[in-house]
């Protein structure tokens, strides 16, 4: 029988405590965010936005006032290619200058179609990327799953998760959108709680099921004890 979503996020919140967003949840503070680190992470997203925050700034016009050595440099701290990313904090800052008059919340305000489209046109955002920012700005309630973990609920429902990526984030996301309260709150509530698991025990190698909360009404690791059991 299929768990219910709302008792999986109950169950796992008991057991990880309320959750917060360690990022900003300003449309453009987050696309900043996400390319002060490579490969992003929280971690290095954290290390390298701190960095920037304290030598240069963050708003559009500070970004477009450095030069990209200077960015490089600010971005160092977050990891790899900092080079590229600054050149990608450029193209961010100049077009929400440009084409959102610096306010790219606003800009987002129209239909949900017309806003995801506009976000997808900034680099390394897709639909993942882009139902998370409509999600935590607030300007939509979208079914959001985490993007590197997208098969901890089809594993906890379903059993084995799906080989391809698009497929078990639908899954996740329909799972979402027919259980969980249509309201910012209780979907930002639902994100967190499975990007906490999927990071930490629910891993997409290896995952640690011995150590699970759920693990009893995992799907997932019931199938695998089966298999254990049928070798012994």
């Amino acid at each position: 029988m299929r768990i219910p979503t709302t008792r999986i996020l109950e169950q796992l919140e008991a057991f990880y405590g309320k959750q917060e967003p360690c990022w900003p949840v300003d449309p453009y503070l987050f696309l900043v965010w996400w390319h002060c680190g490579y490969p992003a992470s929280d971690a290095a997203c954290m290390k390298g936005w701190a960095s920037l925050q304290g030598s240069i700034g963050v708003d559009p016009p500070q970004i477009l006032r450095a030069s990209i050595p200077e960015l490089t440099k600010a971005l160092t701290p977050g990891g790899m290619v900092p080079a590229l990313r600054a050149k990608r904090l450029k193209e961010i800052a100049t077009r929400v200058q440009e084409d959102f008059g610096g306010d790219l919340r606003r800009g987002l305000s129209g239909p949900l179609p017309q806003a995801r489209k506009a976000l997808k046109k900034f680099p390394n955002i897709a639909d993942p990327g882009a139902d998370r920012i409509l999600l935590f700005s607030g300007v939509a309630p979208v079914a959001a799953v985490p993007s590197n973990c997208p098969h901890v609920l089809v594993r906890i429902q379903r059993g084995l998760e799906r080989e391809n990526y698009g497929v078990n984030y639908r899954l996740a996301q329909q799972a979402i959108a027919d259980e969980i309260a249509g309201n910012v709150e209780e979907r930002t509530r639902a994100y967190l709680i499975l990007k906490r698991h999927g990071q930490e025990l629910c891993k997409r190698t290896k995952p640690k099921c011995d150590a699970c909360p759920v693990r009893t009404i995992c799907a997932y690791h019931a199938g695998n004890h089966r298999g254990r059991a049928s070798l012994t």
